[in-house]
């Protein structure tokens, strides 16, 4: 989704651990912005403003202008993200270039719609494996979310990413036999929940990645 909105950056010439402490201190995070056939530029944003991309209705797919200190404005995306494993708070951005006239790829939330027949009349368990899929598109034809009707569903039915229907000029590049949502069983979702009783470890940095210093 394309705004208006506009995130100050300073190019930083210094990095390493201490100094992203010190940005760190003052409300800022180290970022890195690459792509479009450039050399990546470190610069030095606020945290607020791009925790409030993360936390609106398009999120990370939000494409925005960059604006350093000499006016210079750069339109990005969000990439990639890091969080302080105890405070939760944002720590590290990555910001891709983008050009609105080159497809990129995305990841686009999936929002299921409808209560399926399966859990409703026949005592099923609904399972949704993945959250999102991974498309391929002009930065304006970025859908917010894909919404997938599930209410006809059964007991043993699924839904496949090839089943979910695109826009045109929409790729899928997520596996076509990606399970998108399926009804389970009785037998199965007790197997499921038994095997999912453990106490899992927490997941502490966003998409799996260990805490990057700069």
């Amino acid at each position: 989704m394309i705004s208006d909105i506009i995130v100050k950056a300073v190019v930083r010439t210094k990095t390493g651990s201490a100094e992203s402490r010190r940005l760190r201190r003052r409300g800022l995070i180290p970022a890195t912005v690459y792509g479009d056939h450039k050399a990546p530029v470190s610069v030095a944003v606020e945290a607020k403003q791009i925790t409030f991309i993360l936390r609106s209705e398009s999120g990370h797919n939000t494409i925005f202008k960059l604006q350093t200190e000499d006016k210079e404005t750069t339109t990005v995306i969000i990439k990639d993200w890091q969080l302080d494993p105890v405070k939760g708070k944002l720590i590290h951005a990555d910001f891709y270039r983008v050009s609105m006239t080159e497809k990129t790829r995305v990841k686009v939330p999936i929002h299921l719609v409808g209560e399926p027949f399966g859990v409703k009349n026949e005592g099923g368990l609904l399972d949704h494996p993945i959250r999102e899929i991974e498309i391929e598109c002009l930065p304006t034809e970025i859908p917010e979310h894909i919404d997938v009707d599930i209410s006809r569903l059964r007991i043993g039915d699924h839904i496949y990413a090839k089943d979910v229907k695109l826009p045109a000029g929409i790729r899928l590049l997520t596996s076509p036999e990606q399970a998108i949502a399926a009804i389970l069983g009785h037998r199965v979702s007790e197997a499921l929940t038994t095997a999912t009783s453990e106490p899992a470890e927490p997941e502490v940095i966003k998409k799996g990645k260990v805490e990057k210093e700069e």
